[in-house]
């Protein structure tokens, strides 16, 4: 249970070995701070691809199924092996961390949180995905570091704030390709963000694991569920429960984002560009399978549905997530443009 205990407090901003906290930095700023450093990851290669059999097909008109590569981007053939080392994880302005820093650019995912959740539970996915992408997940406030900063309050204004955060980060990769994986409330809020962007700026790629479609979110999930009810259901509740002050503090974070997706209400608008992946796993207690087939309707790009091994959610602190299924297909859109939306 130690074990288990430390790797939530790392997911959640507590401090560790000393390290301070990004409590006390006053919303608005910028610093190179960012969480206790930790070891660089050890150098990794790109490896041959190889065609992925889970991959979804796309079912948009017009759309073709996406194609396995027969080496990494750039490279000379399925031979090649490219060593390279991730950084040491850094604080981009007040809402976005990047746990596994690439010099060389890649491919960006930024990942927004489940209902509670902090950046820092993406830092699995980050190493994994390394290098073919380069992950930037969003802090939300209220929790870890951003302790003191209040959340926007209503869904609209944590829109806004999103949108007015990542946007100058948005094409900074060495070809400008992004995309967005959300999972749970993150998914809900991956979407939005993609939808308020003006649409030569959305992402290439939406991936919404373990919730419903738009349409289908308001005023369902929060109506029947508490915060403990739901930290039981996303599995969580394990890693804090043998310690008070870690499961209040989960809890207050799931409080605030249900309060905040309490106030979502949809819209009809017309379908974003973007193609969209909409995932669940197996054994998701929160989640109907059939109710993936939703999200077709909210976009004119590709659309894909697939139920995966996991739970609630995929991509945790103990966990990467689908990473063989993201990285087949973030090689495939950098290697065609057929891909792009």
């Amino acid at each position: 249970m130690t074990t288990a205990l430390s790797r939530w407090t790392a997911a959640n901003g507590r401090p560790r070995g000393g390290a301070t906290d990004t409590d006390d930095r006053p919303p608005g700023g910028t610093t190179a701070a960012g969480p206790a450093p930790v070891p660089a990851a050890r150098p990794t290669s790109v490896p041959a691809a190889r065609p992925a059999p889970d991959r979804p097909a796309a079912i948009g008109p017009g759309r073709p199924a996406a194609k396995p590569l027969a080496g990494a981007a750039g490279s000379g053939g399925a031979g090649d092996r490219v060593p390279l080392r991730a950084g040491r994880p850094r604080v981009e302005g007040d809402w976005l961390l990047v746990p596994a820093p690439q010099a060389h650019r890649p491919y960006r995912l930024f990942c927004f949180p489940h209902a509670g959740g902090d950046a820092t539970a993406y830092t699995p996915l980050a190493r994994a995905l390394a290098p073919t992408a380069e992950v930037w997940a969003l802090r939300p406030p209220a929790r870890g570091g951003r302790g003191r900063h209040p959340m926007p309050a209503d869904f609209d204004r944590l829109v806004a704030a999103v949108v007015e955060a990542i946007g100058p980060h948005l094409t900074g990769a060495a070809d400008g390709r992004f995309g967005f994986y959300g999972q749970s409330f993150g998914a809900l809020l991956a979407y939005e963000v993609a939808r308020a962007l003006p649409a030569h700026r959305r992402p290439d790629l939406v991936v919404a694991v373990g919730a419903p479609a738009p349409g289908e979110w308001s005023g369902r999930r929060t109506k029947d569920l508490d915060a403990a009810e739901l930290l039981r259901l996303t599995g969580l509740d394990e890693l804090v429960l043998a310690d008070p002050d870690l499961t209040e503090r989960a809890l207050a974070a799931i409080r605030v984002d249900l309060a905040v997706s309490g106030t979502y209400r949809h819209r009809p608008h017309a379908p974003i560009g973007s193609d969209l992946l909409a995932l669940a796993g197996a054994a998701d207690p929160m989640l109907a399978t059939c109710g993936l087939t939703g999200w077709a309707g909210h976009t004119r790009g590709a659309f894909g549905h697939r139920v995966v091994p996991g739970g609630h959610l995929l991509a945790t602190v103990d966990r990467p997530g689908p990473v063989e299924l993201l990285t087949s297909l973030i090689r495939s859109r950098v290697a065609s443009e057929e891909f792009s939306c």
